[in-house]
């Protein structure tokens, strides 16, 4: 009787693990980080669906001239994509900004709090003003997050003061940031680092 219970128990367990194999993969898809290793053809080959736009444009604060892709353009899947070379062979860096599938193998998403980010890090964040290109931008403090590439940006929630706003490195109290109730409005991974 131990036997069959055993081989039961063995077999169930086998088959679990394969249900979970089927359903990441499926949602790897729309991992950002799997995206880095991919060019142009890549990119059409596994998003035929994408209505894929491209394009040149300036960056940097209009100091760089790059090549651009989008999938899913105007809708809550938008991925902007930004290219190394004009050929898209290789990417420069990605970002997106609506909650869609996209989904960060670090666990931060569109709408992670500060606090959660805080946690993920493992030490504690700061960041920049609102209000600029690089409106709310996280610094890592040298925490976990530092080397993966990911840079994110935080937005209010709620109405924030004048001080907080501006190409700064922002200084406030727990409860002034408490009060913001920030959250993760954009989430970029830069691969030319």
């Amino acid at each position: 009787m131990r036997k069959i219970i055993l081989i039961a128990a063995v077999i169930l367990m086998a088959a679990c693990n394969s249900a979970k194999k089927g359903t990441s993969g499926s949602t790897s898809k729309y991992s950002v980080e799997n995206l880095g290793k991919m060019n142009i053809q890549e990119l059409q080959q596994n998003y035929p669906d994408s209505n894929m736009e491209e394009g040149v444009d300036l960056y940097e604060e209009g100091t760089e001239e790059r090549a651009f892709t989008i999938l899913y353009p105007g809708t809550s899947d938008e991925m902007h994509i930004t290219w190394q070379d004009r050929d898209r062979t290789k990417i420069h860096d990605l970002r997106f900004s609506e909650d869609g599938k996209w989904t960060s193998e670090t666990g931060i998403d569109i709408g992670t709090s500060y606090e959660e980010l805080n946690r993920l890090n493992g030490k504690k964040i700061s960041f920049y003003g609102f209000g600029w290109d690089y409106s709310g931008a996280v610094d890592w403090n040298g925490g976990k997050l530092e080397k993966s590439g990911l840079r994110v940006f935080l937005t209010p929630t709620k109405d924030a003061p004048g001080k907080f706003y501006g190409d700064k490195l922002i200084k406030a109290s727990p409860e002034e940031i408490e009060a913001l109730d920030l959250k993760v409005a954009s989430i970029m991974i830069n691969y030319a680092i």
